[in-house]
């Protein structure tokens, strides 16, 4: 078996061949640049309904990633109600998901702000809040005590594709990983967030939550790079979507004898397509908030209101009056009232299609 990195004497001097990714560190370092300019050329409202939608996919995929899924709308309603967002349709949230919420809101919006073992235990105690991951009874709020393998595969067939830090020593490299983390400077922010991503990962410091853990320090970073909490796309969406790769390019660089660069390769892609990803969804968002512009003295309900939000966020399927009353909470009759006054002031329009159940799509609007 080839010796895991941290197996050779000062493993924390990481090394990378500059020259394998200059260029995909430009590129990201300006696009960076083009969408927070875009954003900030937004008005308020679609500004923070972007960060609104950013943090929500962050908490869901990073769960999602460990194979756990949270509920959308509950995800969406506790980051809202914390960040004081103003949005109609809040619903209740698990005690659970507060937690995850929770740990992200901390990294990113107090991203200046050291990170320290007592934040680190705090973001883990959230996550678990129970005391429990599944079926298991694990140490929360604190570094593990235990021996840590990650395996795979069938009960007697399991594969072992890590073995993490002897936990003797893991308060040590943690005490040197935050002392780094909090004082080295001369490393750009991007650059950094990829490093600590890895370093945290080989550490492995807690019972569980380590990858989530991991992607809210990358959150926190991106953040400082940007000095900004306001979020326009999302790292652990794009991790998930490369989810395969993102495994592999670990493993691989989990043996080499201090040079990181496949890593970092990897995650600056990585970021650069959840940068690409992003500019579709801000064209997204300016047209909603243009929309909300154009009609901001029209009359309209709560429930017209959700549901145009609902068309402008991306419609599964038809809409037709029918699944307005299911997903309004309210009668076909009322749902319909609904449809017919939006018709009529031109948001609304009936597609080609005839027959009994008849469809309904927003109107083409220009702003002049």
């Amino acid at each position: 078996m080839p010796k895991y990195i941290y197996e050779h004497p000062n493993w924390t001097h990481f090394s990378w061949q500059d020259k394998a990714i200059n260029v995909v560190f430009g590129e990201v370092r300006h696009m960076q640049g083009k969408i927070i300019g875009q954003m900030n050329a937004l008005g308020f409202s679609a500004k923070e309904e972007a960060t609104l939608t950013t943090l929500t996919l962050d908490v869901v995929k990073s769960s999602e990633i460990e194979g756990e899924l949270l509920n959308y709308d509950q995800v969406r309603s506790s980051i809202a109600r914390r960040l004081g967002i103003n949005t109609a349709g809040l619903v209740p949230s698990s005690r659970h998901i507060e937690g995850v919420v929770e740990m992200m809101l901390d990294a990113t919006q107090r991203h200046s702000t050291p990170l320290t073992e007592k934040r680190l235990c705090g973001w883990h105690a959230a996550l678990f809040p129970t005391g429990y991951s599944g079926p298991y009874k694990i140490e929360v709020g604190r570094y593990r005590s235990a021996e840590i393998q990650v395996v795979s595969g069938a009960m007697g067939k399991e594969k072992v594709h890590y073995e993490a830090v002897n936990p003797a020593l893991v308060k040590t490299e943690m005490d040197k990983f935050l002392d780094w983390f909090n004082n080295e400077n001369s490393i750009d922010p991007v650059l950094k967030a990829a490093i600590a991503h890895f370093w945290f990962i080989i550490i492995h410091p807690f019972d569980d939550g380590n990858g989530r853990i991991g992607r809210a320090i990358t959150d926190m970073l991106l953040a400082r790079a940007e000095g900004s909490g306001e979020r326009f796309y999302s790292m652990s969406s794009q991790i998930l979507a490369e989810r395969k790769r993102y495994y592999e390019v670990l493993q691989q660089v989990q043996h080499s004898s201090g040079d990181i660069t496949e890593w970092l390769d990897w995650f600056l892609h990585c970021l650069k397509n959840a940068l690409l990803a992003t500019e579709n969804t801000t064209q997204k968002i300016v047209r909603k908030a243009e929309f909300w512009k154009l009609h901001e003295h029209t009359a309209i309900n709560e429930r017209q209101r959700l549901m145009l939000n609902k068309l402008f966020d991306g419609f599964e399927g038809k809409l037709q009056s029918s699944k307005w009353a299911k997903i309004a909470k309210t009668s076909t009759d009322t749902a319909l009232r609904d449809i017919k006054d939006l018709v009529e002031k031109g948001i609304l329009q009936q597609t080609g299609e005839g027959g009994r159940n008849v469809n309904y799509e927003l109107v083409d609007f220009k702003i002049t």
